[in-house]
């Protein structure tokens, strides 16, 4: 019972935390859109900077101090950083720098998150631990995306801030009623490794190789849909704010679907084929929208995107887990979180680019088949693999 109040703890908060970073990147966009589009840009891609920079000492960190009581810094680091937005906004340089620092706490709250599950709930039920916090952060940001704009329109820049520093005050406060508590200072073998000990299992691991080269080329495609989205409602569909607002919806919805759904996959095997499986299903749903310029069928589109996107997310956390030794598994998650941010900003940047070239419903077929196609690469590759060995870490 104490390991499902535990997980209910750290879910609820991760609902929390990320409900209030929509409220704020909602906030940014439209406070920064006066600066010019590469502020835009800026404040998309300032707080996952460190993300990846970072990742090799957020890493170590979580493989060197307990994870809850990091867990609770980092969201007290990410609640001071959020409150120094709101004295800074006259300023884009001083609003890039504190999202940087906002990141920092993101870079280690994270994998910190993905080590602690597995004691929560245990190895054999940790697929379980990651879908209920897939779902709880997919909830917080689809609820934070669908009041952002109001919450600004109601209380104000500053106030709308205010409202996401008191969310990491609460999911701070809730980590601190967690019994569990992952402390690698109680090891004894302590190996020296380092902090690039992470990355290099990645590329060292012929299965963790395969799934994060697999997901990283699929967050580039969804990337370019994210950047092609608002051209493609415009232009294509003919619509406005609430059919983007619709489309968004329906990706989280999805999100939350396929989280549960990958709930049932416990195995590794069964973990790789639901990770390439979701990767030609995802393909198969950003396909959509370019055979099908409607709204109808778009919108399915969506959904069925957001459930494979939902089901990667935890096949992913399931597959670190599995292949990891315990005692680098802070290190591997911040590194392979830190390859999937890098894949994101990548598909941003590029993705603007992409849609100028192309055009809105171009981009979208492009990133189908990318996407399509390396999933089934990844489900032919993993075929081969032996499961039941993992590569040493040298």
């Amino acid at each position: 019972m104490r390991g499902t109040r535990d997980l209910a703890l750290v879910a609820s908060g991760a609902a929390v935390s990320l409900f209030g970073t929509a409220v704020t990147l909602i906030v940014l966009l439209l406070h920064v859109k006066d600066f010019g589009p590469y502020a835009v840009v800026g404040v998309l891609v300032a707080e996952f900077v460190p993300v990846t920079l970072v990742a090799p000492l957020s890493g170590l960190l979580v493989d060197r101090l307990p994870n809850r009581k990091l867990m609770i810094a980092g969201q007290l680091l990410q609640a001071g950083a959020v409150l120094t937005l709101t004295t800074v906004l006259h300023s884009l340089p001083l609003i890039l720098v504190t999202l940087v620092v906002l990141g920092c706490g993101t870079s280690v709250v994270n994998p910190a998150a993905a080590a602690l599950i597995p004691v929560i709930c245990g190895e054999d039920r940790s697929a379980r631990g990651y879908s209920w916090l897939g779902v709880g952060r997919g909830a917080g940001m689809l609820a934070g995306s669908a009041v952002g704009g109001l919450l600004v329109a109601v209380l104000g820049t500053r106030d709308a801030l205010f409202v996401d520093a008191a969310t990491y005050l609460v999911q701070a406060s809730m980590l601190s009623f967690v019994k569990a508590e992952r402390d690698p200072r109680g090891q004894r073998t302590r190996e020296r490794r380092g902090a690039t000990a992470g990355l290099r299992l990645l590329v060292s691991d012929p299965v963790l190789r395969v799934a994060t080269l697999c997901l990283g080329v699929a967050c580039v495609g969804v990337m370019f849909a994210d950047v092609a989205n608002v051209f493609y409602v415009t232009e294509v569909l003919g619509g406005g704010a609430v059919t983007l607002g619709l489309l968004h919806a329906c990706w989280m919805v999805g999100v939350l679907i396929g989280a549960r759904i990958a709930v049932r996959l416990v195995t590794q095997r069964a973990l790789l084929v639901g990770l390439g499986t979701a990767c030609v299903v995802m393909g198969v749903g950003m396909l959509i929208p370019a055979v099908l310029p409607f709204t109808a069928p778009v919108a399915l589109g969506y959904v069925v995107g957001g459930i494979a996107n939902g089901a990667q997310n935890v096949t992913n956390q399931g597959i670190v887990r599995a292949r990891s030794p315990e005692h680098l598994r802070g290190r591997a998650f911040a590194a392979a979180g830190a390859v999937l941010v890098g894949s994101n900003v990548l598909g941003t940047v590029l993705g603007g680019v992409v849609v100028a070239l192309l055009g809105a419903r171009e981009t979208f077929a492009l990133a189908g088949v990318a996407t399509l196609c390396v999933g089934v690469a990844a489900l032919v590759a993993l075929r081969a693999v032996d499961t039941t060995r993992t590569a040493p870490v040298t």
